[in-house]
Parts: structure tokens; C-alpha cells; sequence
């Protein structure tokens, strides 16, 4: 049902496509602008960018849109959309932080959280792992 569509799409392949470039190319093929209906964060370690539809549009046609795009296919991009998960990782965390606090932080409703199952602290890297008990609480 595209009601319940992902407002999140992934772009896999993006090294020959530059940042500047790909945003154009999402405001040419959504016919939406950035900053206003959609955001893009780029995940160069693993050569993908995502995007963040802020305005309701149906990400499962804007998909195939994309994989029928002249340019994405000359780009030897592939779009689709971003699956649930579970588990998300907070990155930049401050040293003292423990996993208690981060329980609670990622439970409250206030922060769009549920209820957490785990948390796995990785202090020499600043990061974490929160896993939800539901895939609904990690928007």
C-alpha cells in the first residue's frame, strides 16, 4: 500500500553522480525542491545517499521514475526504498554517556522513540547500538 510507503529512499552506486548533481537530479525527477519537500544525506563509506521526503509524495512510483531515469541509468545508480529496521546507531555520543540514559532518551515519545530492547555501547568509537522491541519506534 503506498500510504504506508517509506518516506526514505536509498540511491546505491552514487560515486559517479556528485552531491551537487544527485540533489538536481531529485529535484528534476520529483519535480519537488530540496530543503523544502526532501533532504538528502550522503553515506559516502558505503557509496549510498538517502533521501528524506518531508512532503507526502508516493516514494514507490517516485522509485520506479527513478530506474526508468535516462540520467540515473547512465549514473548506473539504483534507487529504492529504505527497509524498516530495528536497530539504528547514535554516532558523536559524549564519553560519559551509559546505556541507561540512552534507554530512556530513544523510550521517549517526545524524541519519537518506543520501547528499547538493547543498547550496546561502543565507547572507543563515541557510538552506540539502540535496537527497538518494533521497528516503529526509530523514525
Amino acid at each position: 500500500d503506498s500510504a504506508e510507503a517509506s518516506p526514505l529512499v536509498v540511491f546505491e552506486n552514487i560515486e559517479r553522480c556528485n552531491p551537487k548533481c544527485l540533489r538536481m537530479l531529485l529535484e528534476n525527477i520529483s519535480g519537488l525542491t530540496e530543503d523544502a519537500d526532501f533532504t538528502v544525506e550522503l553515506i559516502p563509506e558505503i557509496n549510498v545517499a538517502v533521501a528524506t521526503f518531508i512532503k507526502h509524495i508516493d516514494t514507490k512510483e517516485f522509485v520506479e521514475k527513478c530506474s526508468q531515469h535516462k540520467r540515473v541509468r547512465e549514473f548506473n545508480m539504483t534507487a529504492r526504498l529504505l527497509e524498516s529496521t530495528q536497530s539504528i546507531k547514535a554516532e558523536n555520543l559524549p564519553e560519559s554517556i551509559s546505556s541507561d540514559y540512552l534507554t530512556v532518551y530513544f523510550e521517549s515519545a517526545r524524541n519519537g522513540g518506543g520501547p528499547v530492547a538493547d543498547v550496546q555501547l561502543f565507547p572507543e568509537e563515541n557510538s552506540a547500538i539502540i535496537t527497538f522491541c518494533d521497528h516503529k519506534g526509530n523514525s
